[in-house]
């Protein structure tokens, strides 16, 4: 949900983190976390993505639209950028914010309203631990059945620190949510949803991706 998840609000159950309904603390908290880097990891990450111009991007978990306003200038005029978010309260931020080939939606990753094959490119930035465990599963298949055959996922997700002492300090602060570790999630999840995993990496100190393909 378009950074890390420093502030909650209604807590979900099922080892998820739950959405957060607090915008604009969320937001400065977020800068903190980040350490001045924030807009430098995400600009690595709108990359990453693929985007060009004329793409049709979907963002799983969008948040405040951090994510969508880079992805935006990418795609350009003849593109599009759509960000679905469980919270009404950060998809009503997104939308006050952002250029006109943006759009934004309230809904859950397991259940996108969108049709079938409807984007080249899917991305989702630290919102996979916040799903409840028993819903990854589905919220995969949902990005693979959006995307178009030969189309790209890109998800972003914490990665354990090197260091084994904060390692196990994120571990005891993150809990459930995040064990086992998310790149051995994703290294799970991503192929059992059908998608081929075409590359993986770490930008930063705490951030994993994953970028992925829906066969032909």
């Amino acid at each position: 949900m378009d950074g890390e998840k420093l502030l909650h609000g209604h807590a979900k159950h099922d080892g998820g983190g739950g959405t957060i309904d607090y915008p604009r603390r969320y937001e400065a908290l977020v800068e903190i976390g980040f350490l001045g880097r924030r807009r430098s990891v995400y600009e690595r990450l709108a990359l990453l993505s693929g985007a060009a111009a004329g793409h049709r991007i979907l963002d799983v978990g969008c948040g405040t639209g951090y994510l969508t306003r880079l992805l935006a200038p990418l795609v350009g005029s003849e593109g599009r950028v759509t960000g679905v978010d469980p919270s009404p309260a950060m998809i009503g931020h997104a939308r006050r914010r952002s250029p006109g080939n943006c759009s934004y939606q309230a809904g859950e990753g397991q259940e996108l309203p969108f049709p079938d094959a409807s984007f080249d490119i899917v991305v989702s930035s630290f919102a996979v631990h916040h799903m409840p465990v028993s819903a990854r599963g589905a919220a995969m298949g949902e990005m693979f059945r959006v995307l178009r055959p030969g189309g790209r996922l890109l998800i972003a997700e914490f990665r354990p620190p090197a260091n084994r002492l904060f390692a196990r300090l994120a571990a005891l602060v993150a809990g459930p949510a995040m064990r086992p570790t998310m790149p051995e999630t994703l290294a799970e999840l991503v192929p059992g949803a059908g998608l081929r995993i075409e590359r993986t990496g770490t930008v930063g100190p705490v951030l994993y991706y994953v970028d992925a393909v829906r066969p032909l």
